[in-house]
């Protein structure tokens, strides 16, 4: 028996030193990866020229690059640059880019699939292969992955800001949130404490031309279903005690030349409804793009939203909320 079980804790004791010296290695690997290159939202498609003016290449262009939701001007989803295969692989600095989207189609794949990779020549990267034999089944193929290939690189962009900001973030805006509801998303620096109030904490990032804002407010949960017309009612009513506008009695509203969406999403084990509308100020000319989560609190007492805005009138406003979206996504109970 003493055998046997000094067998047993070496095979263990191996075991683990073969998965921890796996996990060295990974994550030395990362350590000396150059960082990854290109702007926020920017796709590199390798595909070639004669494909790009297909039905695939419309296609992939037509999903990627659709209207990014509830912005007031016309913004694509994502910005696409479109290099050929030949390219990619002689130019190693077009292997760097931070969302790569490739299309392998030849006979030399017998089947069609879609493979999905980190950290591949860079990091934090995404690498998202699609291979099929010719040109009809990678367009089928693509068209039945395609909202798993956008939720995918909208995934990637989101986890480097929230990457970013638990690195560089401002431990006291996330302690005061902390002390307050028993959780908190995480602020890069820079955020700064706008207002407290009871049951209301504002932090923003403000330069000359841009305000990117984090709303945290609840409100008694009294049994009453969740949905878009309560939460919107909700948030008129703290806006108007709360968020002020430049001339005396102007106030943030909810638009409603464009009414709101309203979703329910799960992430990292919560459930909660996702808002997106545009915002605008009564009595001024001023508005933006929005964004909500709203959920209860762990004892299912209080009603908790998270909330976050772009006012950038003169500026594409799509990364500055993709931005904002990231912290909300950030949000973790304490423990």
């Amino acid at each position: 028996m003493k055998t046997l079980k000094t067998i047993l804790i070496l095979t263990f004791a191996a075991f683990m030193a073969i998965s921890c010296n796996q996990n060295g290695d990974q994550e030395n690997k990362k350590r000396y990866m150059p960082n990854v290159t290109g702007k926020p939202g920017e796709v590199l498609l390798v595909l070639d020229k004669s494909e790009w003016e297909t039905e695939l290449g419309t296609t992939l262009r037509e999903t990627l690059a659709e209207d990014y939701p509830y912005l007031p001007q016309r913004e694509p989803m994502f910005n696409l640059f479109n290099t050929t295969p030949s390219s990619f692989q002689n130019y190693p600095a077009y292997s760097t880019h931070r969302n790569i989207v490739r299309i392998h189609i030849g006979e030399a794949f017998d089947t069609t699939r879609v493979a999905y990779q980190e950290d591949v020549w860079a990091s934090p990267q995404i690498v998202i292969t699609l291979s099929a034999p010719d040109k009809e089944s990678a367009l089928e193929v693509f068209n039945q992955h395609k909202e798993r290939i956008v939720s995918s690189l909208e995934t990637a962009e989101r986890n480097r800001v929230i990457r970013n900001s638990k690195k560089y973030q401002e431990i006291s805006l996330r302690q005061l949130v902390l002390d307050e509801y028993g959780g908190s998303p995480y602020f890069p620096q820079g955020y700064t404490l706008k207002k407290k109030s009871d049951n209301f904490i504002w932090i923003s990032y403000e330069t000359t031309h841009v305000n990117q804002g984090i709303f945290i407010y609840t409100y008694p949960y009294n049994g009453e279903e969740l949905d878009g017309r309560m939460v919107a009612q909700k948030r008129n009513e703290v806006m108007k005690e709360n968020v002020p506008g430049t001339r005396d009695g102007s106030y943030m509203i909810t638009g409603s030349f464009v009414e709101p969406s309203f979703k329910w999403l799960k992430y990292k084990n919560r459930t909660f409804a996702e808002t997106r509308g545009l915002w605008e100020v009564e009595n001024d000319y001023m508005g933006g793009p929005f964004i909500c989560h709203t959920y209860l609190d762990k004892e299912q007492k209080n009603v908790i939203v998270l909330e976050g805005f772009v006012y950038a009138p003169k500026f594409d406003k799509r990364n500055y909320l993709r931005h904002v979206e990231s912290i909300l996504f950030s949000f973790e109970w304490e423990n």
